[in-house]
């Protein structure tokens, strides 16, 4: 019989099994408020320096992570649809 095993954590990462596969965190939801703090933002610097990211990661409840995923998603999307023309 074999059973199955908890999933391990090796270096900080979730590990289903041995054969090293991640478990992915879900997919943020951000609010209508935060979305609207992130757009004006993005408005006025499509970069945030380090401090900046940390500032308005901390007035918008969310990880310093969060908001610079999201300003790196939304810059691409800019670059694609300026592309486009």
């Amino acid at each position: 019989q074999e059973h199955e095993k908890p999933p391990a954590i090796a270096n900080g990462e979730l590990r289903i099994n041995g054969k090293g596969k991640k478990l992915r965190k879900p997919r943020t939801i951000y609010s209508s408020l935060q979305l609207q703090a992130l757009n004006q933002r993005f408005q006025q610097t499509q970069y945030l320096a380090l401090p900046e990211r940390a500032e308005l990661a901390a007035q918008l409840g969310l990880t310093q992570t969060q908001v610079k995923i999201w300003f790196q998603n939304k810059r691409s999307k800019y670059k694609k649809i300026m592309k486009q023309g």
